[in-house]
């Protein structure tokens, strides 16, 4: 129930102290930002945030969900670095090369 977006949205919430502006900013409704929060903390078993003061106080990350997140995105980038790897090592990234872009077709040039 963490993944990169959902991770990145917490760090946006930390670092912008408001709900709303940190859906905005990933084009997502608060109600959506929201809700997938609230499933993280269920599944996790732990609050990811917290409200500061007042209703209209804003939000930040709890001490356990700063470090839930950065743990989290260090493994990530682990798990990618050693798949990137083992491509390389598999030659996957040879298989698929992107094909070569058609040049523009002069129309001054007739048949």
């Amino acid at each position: 129930m963490l993944g990169v977006g959902r991770a990145q949205l917490l760090q946006r919430i930390d670092s912008l102290g408001s709900l709303k502006k940190a859906a905005e900013s990933m084009n997502m409704s608060y109600r959506a930002a929201w809700g997938r929060i609230k499933r993280t903390e269920a599944a996790l078993g732990v609050p990811m945030v917290e409200a500061l003061g007042t209703r209209r106080g804003g939000y930040s990350l709890t001490a356990e969900g700063k470090k839930i997140v950065e743990a989290f995105l260090q493994w990530h980038e682990r798990v990618q670095s050693f798949a990137v790897g083992e491509a390389q090592i598999l030659g996957l990234l040879d298989i698929y090369k992107a094909p070569a872009k058609t040049p523009p077709r002069d129309e001054s040039i007739t048949r």
